[in-house]
């Protein structure tokens, strides 16, 4: 597997956002600031609660497939490579790692056969859009955690998956969850979401060594970043961290988290959370309390590891 310098671009797009001219300037300038060759594109798919049966992914509230398709053509266009990241997501705000049933069917209770079967639809129509676009890696969603247990529904869902895409096929699992997935072995490349607090690195690190090395696996990061707020990189999983802007306390945790990574060489690439579609001000970056990295100082952290990076391996 090439190297991955990457970054998750205008995640959950809804209806309309990735077909603007501004969209396209944004998708450059993130190329450009940060020197990625790797992007990853993710389609919202929504379910009212974390026990609802049905994953819709044809609302305003979901990328048009024409929208997606275009924007995959202007990302190669730019050197990029592309994976999809299909993601279900909670429409009343639960987070999607709490999505969960009874193992067992009980009569008039919602079912994890029904769920799964919404789920493989939606999979498949995003594994097909990979497939004729020709994107480099499809990942079979993200930090699903509850439903992870459910390992035969899991290695049906990936055989499924390689009788329409032909590419690389990840499957993204939650922080602290990678030595708990029992059924990596169907998968071409194990990711994992890497927000891990900034003393704690090394630990997870040989953690996560001994689950790649049981496997024999190429492994990345599909996710990773801490926001610019005070405490957050102690924290960087929580979006809720309340403080004070703190520019470089976000860039002291992505150069420790780059530096990690590149003493390990199993890990074999990131990518950050996130890019926005749309660019604000670069003169109030600082000021921002939040996972973008344009304009603050991480992102000139980011450029010279990933300059550094594919420098070598030319």
């Amino acid at each position: 597997m090439e190297y991955i310098c990457g970054m998750t671009f205008a995640p959950f797009a809804p209806e309309g956002k990735l077909s603007r001219k501004e969209t396209r300037k944004s998708l450059m300038e993130m190329k450009e600031r940060t020197g990625a060759n790797f992007v990853i594109l993710v389609p919202n798919g929504l379910q009212q609660t974390p026990q609802s049966e049905d994953i819709s992914f044809s609302t305003r509230a979901t990328m048009t497939d024409e929208e997606l398709t275009e924007i995959i053509a202007y990302a190669k266009e730019l050197g990029l490579r592309v994976a999809l990241k299909p993601t279900a997501n909670c429409a009343n705000g639960t987070w999607r790692a709490h999505i969960n049933f009874f193992d067992e069917d009980v009569p008039c209770e919602p079912k994890w056969c029904n769920w799964f079967a919404s789920y493989t639809k939606f999979q498949l129509h995003y594994a097909q859009i990979a497939e004729a676009c020709g994107c480099e890696m499809f990942i079979a969603g993200c930090e699903m955690v509850m439903s992870e247990r459910r390992e035969e529904e899991w290695r049906k869902l990936i055989a499924d998956i390689r009788t329409v895409y032909h590419g690389m096929v990840s499957y993204n699992t939650d922080k602290y969850q990678e030595h708990n997935v029992k059924w990596w072995d169907c998968v071409d490349v194990i990711s994992s979401s890497g927000y891990y607090p900034i003393d704690d690195l090394e630990r997870q690190f040989d953690r996560i060594e001994a689950v790649v090395k049981k496997y024999k696996k190429p492994f990345f990061f599909a996710e990773a970043g801490c926001m610019s707020v005070t405490g957050s990189s102690l924290v960087p999983n929580n979006w809720e961290v309340q403080g004070e802007a703190a520019p470089k306390e976000q860039r002291d945790w992505y150069e420790a988290m780059l530096a990690a990574c590149g003493k390990r060489p199993w890990v074999e690439g990131i990518a950050f959370w996130s890019w926005g579609e749309h660019l604000y001000p670069e003169r109030t970056a600082c000021s921002r309390r939040d996972y973008e990295i344009f304009g603050k100082p991480a992102e000139k952290v980011v450029k010279r590891y990933y300059d550094k990076w594919q420098e070598e391996r030319r």
